[in-house]
């Protein structure tokens, strides 16, 4: 599987695929979903591959299954396969699937199949350029922080979970409310500038409330510059906003909220 992986996708190295299939294997089951993903196989070898990655989400009617389908790839002599792959997939019933970083040839076939834009830009913004309120402040979330119970049972679940897969999980407290954040670190430009991707935030408005006194935290990590989806310019956020970028699609029952990059790829295999 390693194999295929690295040949469809060589910018990344063994190391990076062996860590991906390893916190795979460390995830929870999500009912019968496959854990891993489906792999088409020719005389004993395997010559595509489509990653899954199953999670459960709280809505109002219950909790919403999500499928991250991840590092789709088909050697070149097995292409014509490609689609039949991935539709094995979409068959499922009451699944909502996201495609989060589509490779730009692949694009066309995602709109054949199905899969619509929920988000097609980024805002660059700088936190630290907001001012800072008196009455907020930033934790680390930890499983024995106060604050924490003043969180519903999924969001406590999300933060600790992110921060056990490395990202920066957050409570902003502000006027006695309390604002989960998770932000997982990455670099952009070729690698050369560090910058803090907005993983979770329950909504716009609540970054500009709480961006100064987050901005501040993340200087003292040395990250300046931060990402998050959005359709258009974030109002009270000093940045700017780039369409066509990041590009996410969905296909399902409900598309994810902008600045919801929860238990995807960039989470669980890194960025």
């Amino acid at each position: 599987m390693i194999d295929c992986l690295c040949t469809g996708f060589p910018g990344r190295g063994r190391r990076y695929w062996a860590q991906a299939l390893t916190r795979l294997s460390q995830r929870p089951a999500v009912a019968d979903f496959p854990r891993y993903g489906l792999a088409l196989e020719k005389s004993g070898r395997i010559v595509g591959v489509v990653m899954t990655l199953y999670s459960l989400h709280a809505g109002r009617d219950g909790d919403e299954v999500r499928c991250n389908l991840s590092s789709w790839s088909v050697d070149a002599g097995f292409r014509p396969y490609a689609a039949k792959l991935v539709g094995a997939l979409l068959r499922q019933k009451g699944v909502t699937f996201t495609n989060i970083s589509p490779a730009p040839a692949t694009l066309k076939a995602n709109e054949a199949i199905g899969f619509r834009l929920f988000s097609n830009g980024q805002f660059a913004f700088v936190p630290a350029l907001n001012p800072v309120r008196r009455s907020c402040r930033v934790l680390e979330a930890r499983c024995d922080l106060a604050e924490m119970a003043l969180l519903s049972e999924s969001e406590r679940y999300t933060l600790s979970e992110h921060s056990a897969l490395g990202c920066l999980s957050l409570i902003c407290v502000c006027d006695g409310a309390v604002f989960p954040f998770v932000v997982v670190a990455r670099r952009i430009g070729h690698g050369l500038i560090p910058c803090g991707q907005i993983v979770y935030c329950r909504s716009p408005a609540d970054l500009g409330r709480c961006a100064g006194t987050i901005g501040r935290f993340l200087l003292r990590r040395g990250i300046l510059l931060c990402l998050v989806d959005a359709k258009e310019r974030i109002p009270g956020l000093f940045g700017r906003h780039f369409p066509n970028r990041g590009l996410r699609y969905f296909k399902g029952p409900k598309p994810p909220q902008l600045g919801d990059l929860t238990f995807t790829e960039l989470v669980i295999f890194g960025p």
